[in-house]
């Protein structure tokens, strides 16, 4: 599995996921919705399928001596890699915005932990609805993007709003004790993101097993 995650890399991936994959850098930018740190996430995932599918990858892919699901379990790796590098990539930006931006985030949610835990739930929930809906064709990437952006942007308008509520302010808070409240949520995210990739492998592989390429 290691080689087709390498060859996912090496042959796959656009090159603009790795300009993506700092837009963390956002988290510097005052009065900003840093939810959009994972719309561009998801778009560059959305480029590589899109650039993969004008390469013919998929079919490439399927003339190696591998079964349907090896295909899909690969680009799930793929997809869950560049979260996770990108995720780790904000959090040197969130540190450095507690001391160059003290005065907090008027638009939305601060870069603290919640907004981490937020991220990993949005982002499961993108690798399950465009996962699936790719592969039970194998090429409409437009369709799957559009499949699953929707309720993306709707996860994201809520973190955002979410702490505009009087009673959800913590969720918005740097101080230690906002901070270790908001604990439960980026471990709860943790074991969402672990089970629901599980779950969309699983059953991306299951449509994919009935596709005809």
């Amino acid at each position: 599995m290691i080689h087709l995650l390498y060859k996912e890399w090496r042959l796959a991936v656009h090159p603009v996921v790795y300009m993506f994959c700092l837009m963390g850098a956002l988290t510097l930018v005052p009065a900003y919705p840093y939810g959009m740190v994972f719309f561009f996430g998801c778009l560059g995932l959305f480029f590589t399928c899109q650039f993969a599918r004008e390469n013919a990858d998929l079919f490439y892919t399927m003339m190696l001596p591998i079964r349907k699901r090896d295909a899909v379990k690969s680009k799930c790796l793929l997809f869950v890699s560049v979260e996770l590098i990108q995720l780790m990539a904000t959090v040197p930006f969130a540190v450095l915005r507690r001391w160059a931006l003290p005065d907090g985030n008027p638009v939305g949610i601060e870069a603290n932990a919640a907004f981490f835990g937020f991220g990993l739930v949005i982002y499961t929930i993108y690798n399950f609805v465009y996962l699936i809906v790719l592969f039970r064709s194998g090429y409409q990437v437009g369709k799957a993007f559009l499949a699953a952006i929707v309720p993306v942007l709707a996860g994201i308008v809520c973190m955002e709003a979410a702490v505009h509520i009087p009673s959800l302010a913590w969720l918005d808070g740097m101080r230690f004790a906002e901070m270790v409240r908001q604990l439960p949520i980026l471990c709860g995210g943790i074991v969402v993101f672990v089970i629901g990739n599980l779950l969309t492998y699983r059953t991306a592989a299951l449509c994919f097993e009935t596709t005809d390429l």
